[in-house]
């Protein structure tokens, strides 16, 4: 009998994933960095948090609306900017139209194998994702291209410090998919043949390259040439920072931040709203859980500016915990991925079902009548759960 391509869970999602994918494709959605503490944390703080529900005085309708940045979003969930997506041959632009069928705000990173053009036809509510890298001609350039395409905002992710080395080993990534390549991967790829299939059906290769870093007049620089030219370029300044708000001169969100000091300098510069994020996990381990760290940032900056998080959402009942400690709305990466590798453009919108669904669940079981009620009464927080960094020491 063939199996229901629907599934229930984000985690019934990753074990197809993991099943569909070759094991360096796959090795690279899990990544993480150094022991994986800070990726596992990021998952197992949402588990110490309890709810504390209502028995009486459930709301029959549930608005889950909101805004980031200006624009709405049928629920608060972003789909977080991700680097080169060879999971599935449609790439960006099947997350992109499951994102706008749901009616969510679609992230794109520059490191992207699928145009900014494209994916902004595909979802009209894109923000492109941007790092500090290249000249100050090359950055203007990306952004008036971004503009033209149509995005909305912008975010600068400026936390990454190249910690890349893995206790259990860093999957295999080729510069380019050539002959060479294939007859060297085709171990790892031959036993995963529905993957083969679907590239082949779709008469496209692997894309390894990053069309959105493309120069004018030039060629898309592969993803190992990107990565070396940001890796080369001089860390930024806060001024460099408000610089690039500056340019940008729209709606502007810093992703990175996990210091209160850090999110007090942001809403100096200018900035429409920050991330609370730590890389997924993939920058320096042991940084603490984003969800522990939310608190101490939204109650030093959420009336100035906008909050957000991103690390470790896998459930709508996460989605839930992160408002009612202060995120306006959460960002999702590996979650939709997996969806991707599963079911392709489906695969992203049953995610998406997934966390709205929980989401409205907690909602309703919270005796709340919009996401906007929720509150850190809504919880049962262990003592001692939260981190506060940042902050001059008594």
């Amino acid at each position: 009998m063939a199996r229901n391509p629907w599934f229930e869970t984000v985690a019934e999602a990753q074990r197809r994933a993991k099943k569909y994918l070759p094991s360096s494709v796959y090795g690279a959605l899990v990544a993480g960095s150094e022991r994986g503490r800070t990726i596992g944390d990021n998952t197992g703080a949402f588990a110490e948090l309890g709810f504390a529900p209502r028995v009486v005085g459930h709301h029959a309708e549930r608005n889950l609306t909101t805004t980031v940045l200006g624009v709405e979003s049928a629920f608060p969930v972003l789909i977080s900017p991700t680097g080169v997506q060879a999971v599935h041959p449609d790439g960006e632009v099947a997350v992109a139209r499951a994102a706008a069928n749901r009616g969510v705000i679609m992230g794109l990173s520059s490191f992207a194998s699928r145009s900014v053009e494209e994916v902004a036809e595909a979802n009209p509510n894109t923000f492109y994702q941007m790092y500090w890298m290249g000249s100050r001609d090359s950055m203007v350039q990306r952004m008036e291209r971004a503009r033209a395409a149509g995005a909305k905002a912008l975010i600068a992710t400026l936390d990454w410090s190249f910690s890349n080395g893995r206790d259990w080993g860093s999957p295999p990534i080729p510069e380019r998919v050539d002959l060479r390549t294939a007859v060297k991967f085709a171990p790892d790829v031959l036993p995963h043949p529905r993957w083969l299939l679907a590239f082949a059906k779709s008469r496209r290769l692997p894309d390894l390259t990053t069309p959105n870093l493309r120069a004018p007049g030039g060629e898309s620089p592969t993803f190992f040439g990107a990565y070396g030219e940001w890796m080369q370029t001089a860390p930024p300044t806060w001024d460099d920072v408000e610089w690039m708000r500056k340019e940008w001169g729209g709606p502007f969100l810093l992703k990175g931040v996990s210091r209160v000091d850090d999110a007090k300098r942001a809403v100096d510069a200018g900035v429409t709203g920050i991330s609370v994020s730590n890389h997924g996990g993939n920058n320096l381990d042991t940084t603490p859980a984003t969800i522990r760290l939310l608190p101490s940032i939204a109650e030093a900056v959420g009336a100035d500016i906008e909050v957000l998080l991103d690390g470790g959402v896998r459930r709508g009942g996460d989605v839930a915990k992160a408002l009612a400690l202060g995120a306006r709305a959460v960002l999702i990466g590996r979650a939709y991925l997996w969806g991707l590798a599963a079911n392709g453009q489906a695969g992203v919108e049953n995610v998406l079902d997934i966390l709205r669904g929980g989401l409205d669940s907690a909602v309703l079981g919270l005796g709340h009548a919009s996401v906007d009620e929720l509150n850190p009464d809504d919880l049962a927080i262990p003592d001692g759960f939260t981190r506060t960094i940042g902050v001059p020491r008594a």
